[in-house]
């Protein structure tokens, strides 16, 4: 695996530099925000997962969170963040980090949330094999709605739900093959992130706000919520 750090303290690198070595992980450091940002920029083929600290000098975490958003909406982002406010930990979700770690932390829970995200966004790619070569078998297929797994695409009514990180296809996909059954937020966390969140709901919310302003783009609603309890997928009422 090839990990880009943007990490403004050296200190912080040079402690995951040996755990990265130690599950034979490459490792690329930036300490600025543009730097980290041109690094990726550079060469976005490369990186299978990046973490990124929000606050850095150059350029803000949040910003170079959606520059990355702008050329990849497939590489998985860890956001790294000392802030201790609600407010910014959803704002970066919304940016489109796929999971963040709250500083001070293990670095045994980091490499774990790596593990766990890269085992979800392994098969996804953004380079896409002509049409003739595409699968175009279909795992979940309705009168509306579909979606391909090794593709990693998902359709309603025809029309391809653009933009989808790893983490809103995998909660897409985790609720469509069981339509209209309720799922609550702790359910979503433990099947989706495939780790306990310890209660942090707000990290299945945040992702819903996004997954469902990409669906809209397309076509009706088809994530419900169902107050008190959870969520689920219904294309029942779609035309």
């Amino acid at each position: 695996m090839n990990i880009l750090m943007i990490e403004d303290n050296e200190s912080v690198s040079e402690m995951m530099q040996m755990f990265f070595l130690n599950e034979g992980w490459e490792a690329t450091f930036k300490y600025d925000g543009k730097e980290g940002l041109a690094a990726f920029l550079a060469e976005p083929q490369k990186w299978d997962m990046i973490t990124l600290d929000l606050n850095l000098p150059g350029m803000d975490g949040m910003e170079v969170g959606r520059e990355i958003r702008k050329v990849s909406s497939t590489v998985p982002i860890i956001m790294l963040t000392a802030r201790d406010s609600e407010s910014d930990q959803v704002i970066g979700l919304e940016m489109g980090a796929d999971d963040y770690v709250t500083k001070p932390f293990s670095p045994l829970t980091l490499i774990a949330r790596i593990k766990a995200l890269h085992r979800r966004s392994e098969l996804t790619s953004d380079v896409q094999e002509p049409k003739q070569n595409e699968d175009t078998t279909f795992d979940i297929k309705t009168d509306h709605f579909k979606m391909n797994l090794k593709t990693r695409e998902a359709y309603l009514n025809g029309q391809a739900i653009e933009g989808l990180t790893p983490k809103e296809f995998d909660l897409l996909y985790t609720m469509a093959k069981k339509p209209r059954q309720v799922f609550t937020r702790e359910q979503l966390l433990e099947l989706v992130w495939d780790y306990q969140y310890f209660g942090d709901e707000r990290t299945v919310d945040a992702h819903i706000k996004k997954l469902r302003q990409k669906i809209e783009k397309v076509g009706p609603q088809v994530i419900q919520t169902v107050w008190g309890v959870g969520y689920k997928f219904d294309d029942a009422g779609v035309a």
